[in-house]
């Protein structure tokens, strides 16, 4: 009984991590941001193609945690990631 137990216990867990695991990624990007909302950008990651996302961005991070996903080739970005970086430096 307690064998029979265990081993549904297990059959479930097994198949629970077998449907994959939840990625983070954008599935929109914004054009512009607002000069406001640059100022509180406070870290970023770049997301890949790779895995499980298919649209490259860049995920900036601001105060208070909430964050917001742009286009890796637009110039604004590319400035604000250099900008991040400075300040960590």
């Amino acid at each position: 009984m307690r064998f029979g137990v265990l081993f549904l216990l297990l059959a479930c867990l097994y198949l629970s991590l077998a449907q994959g695991t939840y990625e983070n990624c954008c599935l929109k990007r914004v054009e512009r941001a607002r000069q406001s909302t640059i100022k509180r950008v406070v870290h970023y990651r770049v997301q890949e193609t790779d895995g499980g996302c298919n649209l490259p961005a860049i995920v900036f991070t601001m105060k208070g945690g909430r964050t917001f996903c742009a286009n890796p080739n637009r110039k604004w970005v590319q400035k604000l990631k250099k900008n991040i970086d400075e300040r960590k430096a």
